[in-house]
């Protein structure tokens, strides 16, 4: 369906973070946006209201009557829940909330896709902020609420879209990672561990997607590998992209010299390539903050 010809938008368990933010994020667009959820309860509740999203108690098949132009249904929904079987038995176009993401507000854009086990958030609110903070104006999403924004989402006004990519499956009707529909230009791959047994057996098939993630990464683009974890080099190694390490080993590309660590606060000097380029303080402690920042700092860099 061509976005032109889509004016209303239902969503089915419009309560989720990723839902919900999409959700305002679609309404400041212009589009009819409701939905459904069988918990309605603040704080996601009051927010959708105050955004003017109205949402129904649960789930019921008349929800879908008449039939909106789209309908996105949430990660946890499967068959068996009384919308999702009227939307596959009436025909009516749906999608998944990686694919709208991607459809809606990431094509056409500088993708800037934070991934790994650990760190995603803090290190995708980093990236968001040094952008917004040079005057870049830049979209997000991101799975928590950045101090400096008061919310997890913004639109933006322009050519720049931070996305925390997750590697757990889609929907139901998509088993792949939602991280394969955020089109990565600059890629951020914080760590890779054994997670999500509940879909992947083991940790080869972990790395396997992550595998596939990079394999995504343009000629012109940049992958940012994390030069401490053993996983996430091994498979840099096979990227299409430039890449450059951040780390606290001297060997990486970035890395943090002469770092205190303080009761609210830490200081280090960012090095790049041997060089110094910052010093730095950040309210986070902690080595795995230290390198959250230092991949932050070059995915900025990079735009």
């Amino acid at each position: 369906m061509v976005q032109k010809d889509i004016k209303n938008i239902y969503m089915i368990a419009i309560c989720g973070t990723a839902m919900g933010s999409l959700a305002a994020m679609l309404q400041s667009q212009g589009y009819q946006v409701t939905g459904s959820d069988d918990h309605v309860y603040p704080p996601m509740s009051t927010f959708l209201e105050s955004q003017g999203i109205a949402i129904r108690q649960g789930f019921n098949a008349n929800n879908l009557s008449p039939a909106p132009d789209l309908v996105i249904i949430g990660n946890a929904m499967s068959r068996g829940n009384p919308e999702v079987e009227a939307v596959l038995e009436r025909k009516i176009p749906y999608t998944s909330v990686s694919a709208a993401l991607k459809s809606f507000f990431i094509e056409g854009k500088h993708s800037i896709v934070v991934t790994g086990t650990h760190g995603k958030t803090t290190t995708s609110s980093l990236v968001a902020w040094l952008l917004e903070f040079a005057g870049k104006d830049p979209g997000f999403l991101i799975g928590g609420i950045p101090k400096n924004f008061q919310q997890g989402f913004k639109v933006g006004n322009s050519d720049l879209f931070v996305v925390e990519g997750d590697e757990y499956d889609t929907a139901f009707f998509d088993k792949a990672a939602k991280f394969f529909h955020y089109l990565p230009e600059c890629l951020i791959v914080n760590n890779i561990e054994f997670d999500h047994a509940d879909i992947y057996d083991n940790l080869d098939q972990i790395k396997l997607a992550f595998r596939r993630l990079i394999n995504l990464v343009p000629r012109n683009g940049l992958l940012l590998a994390n030069h401490d974890d053993k996983n996430v080099m091994a498979l840099s190694e096979r990227a299409f992209s430039p890449v450059q390490s951040f780390g606290l080993s001297d060997e990486a590309y970035w890395n943090a010299n002469n770092i205190q660590f303080f009761e609210d606060h830490t200081t280090f000097d960012i090095i790049k390539q041997g060089d110094l380029f910052a010093p730095v303080s950040v309210q986070l402690t902690g080595y795995h903050n230290i390198r959250n920042v230092l991949a932050a700092v070059a995915s900025a860099h990079f735009y």
